[in-house]
């Protein structure tokens, strides 16, 4: 695959940028509904659904102007306690969110469907204000996805009526055709390093230690907003903590499983053993479904005691499952309310993802779609069994020479045929909206804490918050 390529207006292809199941597909009309609905008639519902919510808080934080991430894609699961109050969990929030692929159109007449919406919503005004004097092209990077980065490559060059520089950029890659240059993204153009003023990212693995934290190439979403918890668990938990405490008065709360950070290894037994043995370990920093590691038996346990990483400090949660099996804490137990029973009476974990953006109208809608687990759930737990298989949802698979590929026959569609067996109704898509809208502001406002008046990261402040050696050192300033 070529690691550059320049994309002028009008190469859009539809083809090229969804799933073929997805390309072919009828969105729901419950789907279609929801992502029509106005703010006011959101905030009013959800409201009347939560009566003890502030009306004007809320509103306030569905229009919050995100100033660093701008764009975000949260995963959520659909559970219930024992005494069957529904909620959607946040189990994370990530600033490079897949999605448009997977998405049918909501309109047949707008084949560049929801890749322009976020276009022209998002980037586009975030170009129109730019406080740097760079003179220079566009360019689209990334790590991964590529069907679903060029679509957004093609749609920027019709949007803006200009080229795009669509270039690979990986994090071992020494012959990369992108690199900074104090600070300035530059992309090697015909055997020049031509300068870009602002560029798209789909960059997910360790994007910090080659994106610097300063740069002055305007960048959608920004590093900082992958450090204040879009790519980093370990802050991400901490602001949403911050930021409850914060809207806990005005009735609002991001809704996550009990989560214990800054966890050393030797720890981890002892954490799980206090959450009924039952428990999920994250690598902080890890994103794709990698680095996640579900534990129910002891078997699980110490097979991930034995295991080696590249970081010290881990995040411990508690772990929802069946109504048999889940995490013992505080506030009880939660359950997966998991897809409807199919014709072999099994019932799978799904979790769903709504990605949405900042624009002139505050924080919207983009596009939503659900991932099943491969195996469906079991009432009882027997030794031997493989629990992230029931558990895991991510469609993502990382190949031996590092690419990535998808598992698509788990995923779930917002469409007429799929949609159903989600078991999922209207106020359910409000709910992931606003949980997703909550989550995302918490972080933003994280990641302007981590930035002092001058523009600069605040790096001591960001150690006191994530003192862990292995990722400081990997982080690029300028």
């Amino acid at each position: 695959m070529d690691k550059l390529r320049t994309i002028h207006p009008n190469e859009f292809e539809p083809n090229d940028h969804w799933y073929p199941k997805a390309l072919n597909a009828t969105i729901h009309p419950m789907i279609s509904f929801f992502l029509s609905l106005e703010q006011q008639r959101i905030v009013t519902r959800y409201c009347h659904m939560h009566p003890t919510v502030n009306r004007e808080k809320l509103s306030e934080i569905l229009n919050h102007r995100a100033k660093y991430f701008l764009w975000a894609g949260a995963d959520l699961l659909n559970v219930t306690s024992a005494g069957g109050k529904r909620q959607m969990v946040v189990i994370e929030n990530n600033s490079c969110p897949s999605g448009q692929k997977s998405m049918p159109l909501v309109d047949d007449n707008q084949e560049q469907g929801s890749y322009k919406l976020m276009i022209e919503r998002t980037f586009k005004p975030m170009l129109k204000n730019l406080r740097n004097k760079i003179k220079g092209g566009l360019a689209v990077i990334y790590d991964k996805n590529p069907m679903e980065v060029s679509g957004y490559a093609e749609v920027i060059a019709d949007v803006m009526n200009e080229p795009v520089h669509y270039v690979s950029f990986y994090k071992d890659d020494e012959n990369s055709r992108a690199k900074f240059i104090d600070g300035v993204l530059h992309v090697l153009v015909d055997e020049a390093w031509v300068p870009m003023r602002a560029a798209f990212r789909y960059v997910t693995q360790k994007p910090w230690n080659r994106i610097p934290v300063n740069s002055k190439t305007k960048i959608l979403n920004p590093t900082i907003a992958c450090l204040a918890g879009g790519r980093n668990k370990m802050v991400a938990a901490k602001a949403y903590d911050i930021f409850n405490s914060e809207i806990a008065e005005y009735g609002l709360k991001i809704n996550m499983p009990e989560t214990i950070w800054d966890v050393s290894k030797n720890e981890i037994p002892l954490w799980v053993r206090k959450l009924g043995g039952h428990a999920v370990i994250k690598v902080p920093y890890s994103n794709a479904g990698q680095g996640v590691y579900t534990i129910v038996t002891e078997d699980e346990l110490d097979a991930f005691m034995e295991m080696e990483f590249d970081y010290d400090l881990f995040i411990v949660q508690s772990l929802i499952g069946n109504s048999n099996w889940s995490s013992t804490t505080a506030a009880g137990k939660l359950y997966h309310v998991g897809t409807i029973p199919n014709n072999k009476n099994q019932t799978f974990v799904a979790d769903i993802r709504m990605m949405v953006s900042t624009t002139e109208n505050g924080i919207r809608p983009l596009c939503t779609y659900a991932r099943r687990a491969e195996k469906p759930l079991v009432d009882n737990i027997t030794s031997g069994i493989d629990s992230w298989s029931m558990l895991g949802t991510n469609l993502s698979i990382k190949n031996n020479d590092g690419t990535w590929g998808s598992d698509t026959s788990r995923l779930v569609l917002m469409d007429r045929r799929d949609f159903n067996k989600l078991g999922i109704g209207l106020d359910d898509l409000i709910e992931c909206y606003i949980q997703t809208v909550l989550s995302m502001v918490a972080i933003d406002k994280m990641a302007q804490t981590l930035v002092n008046k001058q523009g600069k990261f605040r790096m001591k402040l960001f150690k006191s918050l994530n003192n862990d050696a292995s990722l400081l050192e990997e982080i690029l300033m300028n």
